[in-house]
């Protein structure tokens, strides 16, 4: 029997760990230190009472006999796809069919699970600083990656290079980490390259709830040509806080052929053979952010988490600090401050100010010398954690 060597190619530890760590460590040394946690992009506000009634429902479902659901379709349920194929159809004037939708137990998953579809001998091209699971899911499959460099020049927004060609595409808008957003003419550029090269784009929107500006790009299905080169993946963690009940979404477009094969249908073979489906109270809970009073209701939430991103940000303006994200975006990526490395800057605000962030660097080469906050957090605490910041930066 011999192992998966691919997984021996991995970092020892996944980020988040590293920082848990560290600031386990510190708090046992400094049990009395009021931690603030800016770091994890975690969600805080409950589910809204729209999706908790419905979840009940469907839960009291579950417990009679006339009304109980085994086995799901893998794919999902209809309403919940018709759910989700009408908000594309009303917010970003994109035009879906149901059977394009497959529901899933969230994006992170499906961004890794989609990779069973592709050969090992595709090259990846990945934004750095980027999110660790586009890396670490194709080193486990050990294809090749290749790097397309985000800086503070490109406002961290790598656009295609002809120099650099790649078989799969990974693009993130808002990015995670830097809150960076492509906009229609940007996302052009890579939906032609895409077409140009027989390349095929992975796109994780899974903040796209966050986007308010009409010059930014939602949905890549907005982009003309998108369909023959792009799969869409997106969540209900961000959008409605389902961090903890796990439900989110991929799009395959009917017209998705490489090889003379249709993806999609390959994407249905993988589900049907090595996946159950999300549970039938997730999903009618899924489907309750969608209603009038789910939108009325969760949108009462992403505006509480905007606010925290002005807090956040008024506080590196009135610094002088360099950022980009923090609108359009519940992310903020900052330079840190006077040259400072990113794990020195992460140390010198846990123990000077005991607020945690995420290291740039955790993120990749290009994420040295960068800094993550969150807007995912307390009103309060947020409100705190920013004036703690100040006073040490002053």
């Amino acid at each position: 029997m011999k192992i998966n060597a691919n997984y021996l190619n991995l970092k020892e530890s996944y980020l988040f760990s590293d920082i848990a760590k560290k600031t386990n460590a510190y708090k046992a040394a400094n049990p009395d230190a009021d931690i603030i946690r800016l770091g994890i992009g975690d969600v805080t506000l409950p589910l809204c009472k729209a999706v908790v009634d419905a979840f009940h429902a469907a839960s009291d479902e579950m417990g009679v006999k006339e009304t109980f659901k085994g086995y799901g379709p893998e794919q999902g349920y209809g309403f919940l796809k018709d759910a989700i194929r009408d908000y594309y159809k009303e917010e970003d004037g994109v035009t879906l069919e149901s059977d394009e939708i497959f529901i899933s137990d969230g994006a992170k998953s499906d961004l890794g699970n989609i990779l069973d579809i592709f050969s090992k001998e595709n090259t990846v091209l990945v934004p750095d600083p980027v999110y660790p699971v586009y890396v670490d899911t194709n080193i486990m499959d050990g294809r090749k990656i290749v790097y397309m460099s985000g800086n503070a020049e490109n406002n961290f927004l790598p656009l295609p290079d002809e120099n650099t060609v790649g078989d799969i595409i990974y693009i993130c808008s808002p990015n995670n980490p830097t809150g960076a957003a492509y906009n229609h003419e940007q996302l052009k550029l890579w939906v032609d390259y895409a077409l140009v090269h027989g390349a095929l784009i992975l796109f994780d929107a899974a903040y796209e709830s966050f986007v308010t500006s009409k010059e930014l790009v939602r949905s890549i299905y907005e982009i003309e040509g998108a369909r023959k080169c792009a799969i869409e993946f997106c969540s209900f963690s961000k959008i409605a806080g389902f961090t903890g009940t796990r439900c989110g979404w991929t799009v395959v477009p009917a017209e998705l052929e490489y090889e003379g094969v249709k993806l999609g249908k390959l994407w249905l073979r993988r589900q049907t053979t090595k996946f159950n489906g999300v549970s039938y109270p997730v999903q009618r809970a899924a489907a309750a952010v969608f209603t009038p009073e789910g939108r009325k209701q969760i949108a009462e939430n992403l505006d509480y988490y905007r606010g925290n991103a002005k807090i956040i940000t008024a506080a590196l303006d009135e610094l002088g600090i360099w950022y980009t994200g923090g609108v359009n975006s519940p992310y903020v990526w900052l330079k840190c401050p006077n040259g400072m490395g990113s794990w020195e800057f992460f140390d010198l605000l846990l123990t000077k100010a005991n607020v945690v962030g995420t290291p740039g660097a955790g993120f990749g080469a290009m994420g040295e010398g960068f800094f993550r906050l969150t807007a995912f957090g307390d009103r309060e605490r947020t409100r705190e954690a920013a004036e703690r910041i100040k006073k040490l930066l002053k």
